[in-house]
């Protein structure tokens, strides 16, 4: 055995151990969102959400404390920073004897920030209008990539997306991040860059086995891995400067935003993984072939010699 054929192996190799690998996520995150469930932010339960700062240091657990003597109904409490937090109370829970004695407590300097208020009614909408939204997308684009791709590629890239979508609501599940709109709608963006990679991919497999139908010197698993190698660089590249500023968002944009930046940054990295391990392997092992694209190639020389 050759070099070259040694390294082809081993880049087979580290796809298929990509392929478990996405396979052990999936799995991971379904029990993560069956048995924890989502946490699901103000935008689809409603309630009130009070955001405050303090005057000096504090955990979050003995300002917990201190509201609990103020505040007979459940609440949740988050902390932005040790002077910043947030705290989440139910539609039904209508108090403010917490926060008027937080701001009268001279040693904590406690300051309103901002408060607001979402009915449950509202929240079951958007929540509605969301999932309809990630559904249509989903839709839209197994019609296009049925129209572009023989179908083994088309359902590798099908799959590929399902599995970054699923990977991030299970991260959310596990770590009970707050799911709010801001987190749906990065889900929508992490279909569109998964999307990409995966075609991009698909299209260099297409190319290379229109390329070699006639002879067919090269196995197509040879052809796939030439496939990703061609487009590696690219992929790297754009998913570093990508990664780079959504990593900037998530520093520096405040807490607002830190849900959708974590969903992105985690959806960039398992797309770019799902793209190599899923979306390029998946349609070997359900028998990829030259001759899926020797018939179109026929079929359009055969059109070109009836012309006129």
């Amino acid at each position: 055995m050759n070099k070259a054929t040694e390294k082809m192996s081993t880049a087979t190799r580290l796809r298929l151990s990509g392929l478990v690998l996405s396979i052990l996520l999936v799995a991971f995150s379904v029990i993560g969102i069956a048995t924890k469930g989502l946490n699901f932010g103000l935008d689809f339960t409603g309630g009130y959400l009070t955001e405050f700062t303090t005057s000096v240091p504090i955990s979050k657990v003995e300002l917990a404390a201190k509201i609990s003597g103020y505040h007979p109904d459940n609440f949740t409490l988050s902390a932005q920073s040790s002077q910043h937090f947030q705290l989440r109370e139910a539609e039904q829970a209508n108090n403010s004897d917490w926060l008027s004695a937080l701001t009268q407590d001279e040693t904590l300097g406690a300051d309103v920030v901002s408060s607001s208020y979402l009915g449950s009614q509202v929240g079951d909408e958007l929540f509605e209008q969301g999932c309809l939204a990630l559904f249509a997308a989903m839709i839209a684009v197994m019609i296009y990539l049925a129209l572009r791709f023989e179908w083994r590629l088309a359902l590798g890239a099908v799959i590929a997306l399902m599995h970054d979508v699923i990977v991030v609501v299970g991260l959310f599940a596990w770590l009970q991040l707050d799911f709010n709109l801001t987190v749906l709608a990065s889900l929508l963006a992490i279909i569109g860059y998964s999307l990409n990679d995966s075609i991009i991919v698909g299209d260099r497999v297409r190319e290379l086995l229109r390329l070699d139908t006639k002879k067919q010197q090269a196995s197509v698993n040879t052809v796939i891995d030439e496939s990703i190698k061609s487009t590696l660089t690219r992929t790297l590249i754009t998913s570093g400067t990508t990664l780079a500023t959504v990593a900037s968002v998530w520093l520096l944009a405040g807490a607002p935003l830190h849900g959708f930046a974590i969903a992105l940054f985690a959806g960039i990295v398992v797309g770019t993984l799902s793209s190599i391990c899923i979306a390029a392997t998946l349609p070997q092992l359900l028998g990829l072939r030259h001759e899926n694209y020797q018939v179109k190639v026929d079929e359009q020389s055969q059109a070109l010699m009836d012309m006129p």
